[in-house]
């Protein structure tokens, strides 16, 4: 639709593959392999739009870090979309059977999981770490970096089946 767009993932092979889906798409997009508190090392650009979306804050130890960042790439009036899980889930193990974990940011949360997010069948065992964070420290950060709240939504859905013990209760909403 004539947008130019630069997406960035920290991940070689997730860039490559949206690399291969903007050739068959015949779209005219840019792609950059980076750890976002390293972007500023490999981008040097300004956006209308900045989107960061589901599942990634969580990935990253300091929320006020990468919100201002996200602030570096906005152009002055440009506009800064997120979409995100409440971090309510968050606070659920695996299994979604017990609360295991604070709602605050206490520090780093390592897990060891069979299986990905995108497939959960996958014959892989990984460990990682991440971290919890509120809605008021995400908002509290952006805030403290010049954005301006316009509006705040939450969901008591997924729009992806990426959670164990998840039912569709209509197209695309998961609980």
């Amino acid at each position: 639709m004539g947008a130019k767009v630069t997406g960035v993932d920290i991940s070689e092979k997730g860039i490559h593959t949206a690399q291969e889906l903007n050739k068959k798409c015949e779209t005219d997009a840019t792609f950059v392999v980076s750890d976002i508190y390293d972007l500023p090392n490999h981008l040097d650009q300004q956006f209308d739009i900045v989107f960061t979306s589901y599942g990634t804050i969580g990935w990253l130890p300091d929320v006020n870090k990468w919100a201002v960042i996200v602030n570096q790439f906005l152009k002055k009036g440009g506009r800064f979309v997120f979409a995100e899980f409440h971090p309510v889930v968050w606070m659920f193990d695996d299994n979604f059977d017990k609360i295991a974990y604070r709602y605050f940011n206490s520090g780093a949360i390592l897990e060891t999981e069979v299986g990905t997010y995108a497939d959960k069948n996958a014959a892989i065992k990984q460990s990682y770490v991440m971290w919890n964070h509120s809605l008021s420290e995400v908002v509290n950060n952006l805030i403290k970096n010049g954005f301006e709240i316009n509006s705040l939504n939450e969901y008591d859905y997924s729009p992806y089946d990426c959670f164990q013990n998840t039912i569709e209760f209509e197209p695309k909403k998961y609980r």
